[in-house]
């Protein structure tokens, strides 16, 4: 089977968040042919070069959506009046609210506009035209209109064609071909957005079917992503709005989704996607560094907390400072070891120092007894560093592993810690409590004195942490490993393709064509083959 893998800012980059699982997929169904079909984010992470790619990847393929690129191409008067057609019926379907009409009108919009760039040359141009603005201006201004977006100004329209022509990019690029994804059998997203447009295309000019996996959803980052973002209302509204209109497109089109996990299944019902057609697979991860670790009974500093993961504003590490100066109020021998990712997220420096800080202020200097003079009873480290050089030995630290983010998808980190058979504390946030099951304690976000009782609770109760722990290692070698991952979508794609049409193509044979009966050894297919001749000799 040949599938046509299409990710945006991961895998085949050094960097990005799908990078891992794709890796892991592509190697592990190696019977099958991969082409990628790759968007960057940037040029820090085109720079960053690719990974080592197996040899089931036959071919790649890669565009930029971080920086402009001008085909050249203009438009003459009948090509900017079926742009003008178009367009105006996508942006009508992101202004107008009524459910159904409006986004039967945005896909009419999306089609029409990826077949005027297959007849006539790239859209980058036309996006960015007077006419695309006063286009839009109308259909802020139409009757009907949402609410905020009647209020945009001509910078709010300027910016928000910027915004559509790097999104819709994928339409202008020359993928759509029977060199291309016309070649392949099914496509496979690794996320919603810009990631799953080429898979729309495919499916509509070839019949291609479309899988979606997504482990974070694609909407909700936005949403997220948007609130802090240096834009507009009125801008805000219509890229809300641009994105939710795709994501409904996307999930109306593809033949399955795969949720990373309940959670992300949970927006995708919000956002229109037939319950029908969802079916969680959770990530695939890496168990067999952690044997070690988890197969130690003894490992892990019973009187230490560990905190592993990306330092951001979203782990919510003040309010585990601020759990953790309660905790050593009732029991002055605990330490809590800090212990970041190597790579740290835009922003990171400022909120670790405002960390330390804070850390300074609740934990002065103490006289001698569980600690020596000058010696801080928290600790911020990196992994890879002397006292935490592997993540397997970051999470043996402890005898505890803490979770405390008020944001959360998927929590690897969490999962890791099961691996590693640590008893767990975590905020109810995300997947947290379908990744657990029962098998650690979790209390409310933004709560740092549940955290800290359940901390205590469980540092008082070795036996108790010995439990839960061994019963984490249990439903994470269940549920989260790279082998049920690669079992549940091995199986996936055969079922989609066997509900596919049959596609010929040139200098390929027929499916089927000679029976297996044909390669059975001695005279058993011969004698099958005069009785079926006697048979007919008799009906006529």
């Amino acid at each position: 089977m040949r599938i046509g893998l299409l990710t945006e800012g991961g895998y085949p980059y050094a960097t990005g968040e799908s990078r891992l699982w794709c890796d892991r997929l592509v190697r592990g169904l190696a019977p099958h042919e991969f082409d990628l079909y790759a968007l960057s984010r940037s040029a820090r992470q085109e720079e960053a070069g690719w990974v080592d790619l197996p040899p089931q990847v036959q071919r790649v393929r890669t565009a930029a959506l971080w920086a402009p690129e001008d085909d050249g191409r203009t438009y003459g008067r009948r090509e900017r009046r079926r742009f003008a057609e178009h367009f105006g019926a996508l942006v009508t379907g992101i202004c107008v609210e009524d459910g159904t009409p409006a986004a039967a009108r945005f896909a009419e919009g999306l089609y029409g506009l990826a077949e005027l760039a297959g007849d006539r040359g790239g859209l980058y141009a036309a996006l960015r035209s007077e006419l695309a603005v006063r286009t839009l201006e109308s259909a802020c201004r139409a009757p009907g209109a949402r609410r905020g977006v009647a209020d945009a100004t001509v910078p709010d329209y300027l910016d928000t064609v910027d915004q559509l022509e790097r999104a819709l990019r994928p339409l202008s690029l020359d993928w759509y071909g029977e060199d291309g994804l016309g070649a392949v059998d099914l496509c496979h997203a690794a996320s919603g957005g810009s990631a799953a447009l080429p898979g729309l295309l495919a499916k509509r000019f070839f019949g291609t079917p479309l899988l979606v996996t997504e482990y974070g959803v694609q909407l909700r980052a936005h949403y997220l992503a948007a609130a802090g973002a240096p834009r507009s209302a009125p801008v805000r509204a219509l890229l809300a709005a641009f994105h939710g209109r795709l994501a409904g497109e996307v999930y109306r089109q593809a033949a399955l989704l795969t949720p990373g996990n309940t959670h992300a299944r949970r927006w995708q019902e919000r956002c229109g996607a037939d319950r029908a057609k969802l079916r969680t697979v959770y990530p695939g991860m890496e168990s067999e560094r952690f044997t070690e670790v988890g197969e130690d009974e003894e490992s892990g500093d019973p009187a230490t907390l560990v905190w592993v993961g990306r330092v951001e504003p979203a782990k919510d590490l003040i309010a585990l400072l601020h759990a953790f100066a309660e905790v050593r109020r009732q029991q002055p021998d605990v330490r809590l070891r800090v212990i970041a990712a190597p790579v740290r997220e835009p922003g990171a420096d400022a909120y670790i120092t405002h960390c330390k800080a804070l850390a300074a202020q609740l934990f002065p200097d103490e006289a001698p007894g569980a600690h020596a003079v000058g010696e801080n009873p928290v600790s911020f480290e990196e992994i890879g560093g002397p006292e935490a050089p592997t993540l397997a030995e970051a999470y043996a630290a402890g005898a505890v592993v803490v979770l405390s983010s008020v944001v959360e998808g998927f929590p690897i980190s969490l999962v890791e810690a099961m691996f590693c058979a640590r008893a767990t504390v975590s905020t109810d946030v995300g997947a947290v409590v379908e990744v657990i099951g029962g098998t650690g304690l979790v209390v409310p976000p933004r709560n740092p004195r549940a955290l800290a009782d359940a901390c205590l609770a469980l540092l008082r109760d070795p036996e108790r942490r010995y439990r839960l722990g061994a019963a984490a290692r249990a439903r994470a070698l269940e549920l989260f490993t790279v082998e049920q991952n690669l079992a549940a979508f091995r199986g996936i794609y055969l079922e989609l393709l066997s509900h596919s049409p049959v596609r010929r193509r040139a200098g390929e044979g027929v499916p089927f064509a000679h029976p297996a009966e044909a390669y059975v050894p001695g005279i058993w297919a011969d004698q099958r083959v005069s009785a079926a001749a006697g048979a007919g000799d008799t009906d006529a």
